[in-house]
């Protein structure tokens, strides 16, 4: 994590800036920026709040946009089931996206139950990436938070938020069907850029999962092993 806790700290910083911009108290900001640590749904939500959009829209907005994490925890699920039920669930808020992939890189496939030092290992990457990439979060968008109104909005800090979403959604796409689901949501989002309330988001999600549902019915099964009987 440590090569990329500069472009996610440039990121929280900005995040910190715009949650005050907004119009957040300094309670409600410091609130958002340490117990609901997901950078994507914050930046969707800010705006929103801004434009005194409906409760119901912001929520759903927040949920689309962190629905991967149910894909994240569902393939999580057989590394960390040998842990109690809390830890599982600080494994849960800690683990972002960055984190999520490193660890998966490294470790394609979870240790055997009896296997103490394989559980270990993977424990202590996991605590150890996450732990960098919260840090670098959480203490960039405190400082934004706090410098608010001297760290001017040209200085265009966030584009290396972006650079982190580019390196990550590059590292995700490795099927072609993961490379279709980014192009749709893409060009689903631009298409409908002129909505109002941010609603393109949702809108690009819909559009990618539509698609790939209906590829991925339309695959030809997979050849059985052993061939016909």
């Amino acid at each position: 994590m440590l090569p990329v806790a500069p472009g996610i700290a440039a990121w929280g910083l900005m995040t910190g800036v715009a949650m005050v911009k907004s119009g957040m108290s300094l309670f409600e900001a410091v609130l958002m920026a340490t117990l609901v640590f997901a950078g994507s749904s914050q930046l969707a939500a800010i705006p929103l709040m801004l434009a005194g959009a409906p409760m119901w829209v912001i929520l759903a907005t927040a949920f689309c946009v962190n629905l991967r994490f149910v894909v994240y925890s569902a393939h999580l699920r057989p590394y960390l089931m040998h842990q109690g039920l809390w830890r599982r669930l600080a494994s849960g808020y800690f683990t972002a996206d960055l984190s999520y992939v490193l660890f998966t890189q490294r470790y394609p496939q979870p240790a055997a139950h009896d296997d103490t030092p394989g559980l270990q290992a993977r424990e202590a990457y996991l605590a150890g990436n996450c732990a960098v990439n919260w840090g670098s979060w959480v203490g960039a968008s405190l400082l934004g938070i706090a410098l608010a109104n001297s760290i001017p909005p040209a200085w265009g800090l966030g584009f290396a938020g972006i650079l982190a979403l580019v390196g990550i959604t590059c590292a995700l796409a490795t099927d072609r069907l993961r490379v279709v689901a980014a192009g749709v949501a893409g060009a689903a989002a631009v298409a409908a850029f002129a909505l109002p309330l941010k609603l393109n988001i949702l809108v690009a999600i819909a559009a990618a999962v539509a698609v790939c549902l209906i590829l991925e019915k339309s695959r030809p099964p997979a050849p059985h092993a052993g061939g016909a009987a």
